[in-house]
């Protein structure tokens, strides 16, 4: 059986190999981007807050080869990215929020009819292979109660209204006391993520902190509202 195995994962890995998320060139599956991608990473990692002042961390900007790397995983079905872009969140996780001890992962979650239509949500990907690495559970802490336009196609002051009570806590008692890590793809007006900080902190929890692969204010320190 452990043959099989074996034979079936060296099949996969030769007829679908790992690619570097930046430049797609093949990489070790065991490798988060190749060596000329990694030696372009950036020094310091991202600091936001989210609205309500949950500070987040991501390990880029929202431009270039990231913003690329993002898409593809969110619109063209490149969940085998989610590992390699993981790894570097919890790289901005540890530079961040080093201090802080989780007790659980969780991620902004999706409609039930918007994840059907995409079959995924990037969030929960990039939260479950964050769990993993960081040898921690992953929980489905929240669900989304109510479908609202984008928020990339929603400008200024409407974006807090466009995403206020969508989401509803899925069970107090899982969150109560817990230190939780929530994981988005991309942060920019922080709406989303504050939005689903504050339900979460109707469960009574010790500390919330996000965490999300690009930010599109880079390298800023934007002071909680």
């Amino acid at each position: 059986m452990n043959v099989f195995k074996k034979i079936l994962r060296f099949s996969a890995v030769a007829l679908f190999p790992s690619r570097c998320p930046y430049c797609n060139k093949v990489i070790p599956d065991t490798e988060c981007a190749c060596k000329s991608c990694r030696g372009q990473f950036p020094e310091v990692c991202c600091t936001r807050y989210a609205i309500g002042g949950f500070l987040c961390a991501s390990p880029f900007s929202y431009n270039g080869v990231y913003a690329k790397a993002v898409k593809k995983l969110k619109f063209h079905n490149r969940g085998d990215l989610a590992k390699p872009l993981a790894m570097q969140i919890v790289r901005a996780v540890s530079e961040i929020h080093g201090e802080l001890r989780f007790d659980l992962v969780t991620c902004v979650p999706m409609h039930y009819k918007d994840k059907r239509a995409r079959g995924y949500n990037q969030a929960e990907l990039l939260a479950r292979e964050c769990a993993q690495i960081m040898e921690l559970p992953y929980l489905d802490t929240l669900e989304k109660v109510k479908r609202n336009n984008p928020q990339h196609k929603t400008r200024g002051r409407d974006r807090a209204k466009n995403v206020h009570s969508v989401y509803a806590l899925k069970d107090i008692e899982s969150v109560r006391g817990r230190n939780i890590l929530i994981i988005d793809d991309i942060i920019t007006s922080g709406n989303t993520l504050g939005e689903c900080a504050r339900i979460l902190s109707k469960g009574k929890c010790a500390e919330i902190r996000c965490a999300v692969v690009c930010t599109t204010v880079e390298n800023k320190f934007i002071a909680p509202r």
